[in-house]
């Protein structure tokens, strides 16, 4: 029995090793796999966030490239009107509910 612990002693040691790292190290599989997970998850944020800020970039550049857009914006969003101007709100009415 003894010659036969002390025959394999290597493949053993390096299963007991291989069960250490896997299963009872701080980076094991689990580990691993869950920042795995949140790495993709916050790759995809940046994605979107980078999409986010260069469409931002494009509308400010609109907005403020031309006066025209300027004061466009600021009738339709902020309700703003000259002194001499009177201002119409129509409002539409909301369906009802059933």
């Amino acid at each position: 029995m003894n010659e036969r612990i002390f025959r394999y002693r290597y493949w053993i040691l390096l299963g007991s090793y291989a069960l250490w790292m896997l299963v009872f190290d701080g980076n094991n599989l689990v580990y691993r796999y869950q920042v795995n997970a949140e790495i993709q998850d916050l790759e995809s944020q940046h994605a979107y966030y980078e999409k986010a800020i260069e469409k931002a970039r494009r509308e400010r550049q609109d907005l403020f490239g031309n006066l025209r857009n300027l004061e466009r914006f600021g009738r339709e969003k902020y309700l703003m009107k000259r002194d001499d101007e009177d201002l119409f709100i129509i409002a539409e009415p909301e369906p009802e509910a059933k």
